[in-house]
């Protein structure tokens, strides 16, 4: 059984920064890609960024280019999501994901492996 926990979600005002970090029991850690998927209230689950097993590859949403940042210490089983200059829009519970293959992806069919989330709200 995988276990992944998110942490460093809160409360924070528009344009500010939030990092985000999931820890993972999964050995080996580095044979997947993993990602950052979320949720806001009465909307469907949203792919944010995800990460190749390497960390030489990654994919992010359009909402969130060049303000999000995903990463991954593979030495600590841990991935991070580094967020700037956050918006109202942002608002949602974050959720950490491991993909079943190497390679980044935005299609949430196929992460097997989902954390409890972790609740970011961003207000004017």
């Amino acid at each position: 059984q995988v276990h992944l926990v998110e942490s460093g979600g809160g409360l924070v005002q528009t344009g500010g920064s939030l990092r985000l970090s999931c820890a993972t029991s999964d050995r080996p850690f580095n044979d997947y890609a993993m990602g950052w998927f979320r949720q806001a209230p009465g909307q469907g689950r949203e792919f944010v960024a995800a990460i190749s097993f390497d960390g030489a590859s990654t994919r992010y949403a359009d909402s969130v280019k060049d303000r999000f940042t995903i990463s991954r210490g593979n030495a600590r089983n841990t991935i991070y999501l580094q967020m700037n200059d956050l918006t109202l829009e942002d608002t949602a519970i974050y959720y950490c994901c491991r993909r079943t293959g190497a390679r980044a992806g935005y299609d949430v069919a196929s992460y097997d492996y989902w954390g409890q989330g972790t609740q970011v709200t961003v207000s004017s």
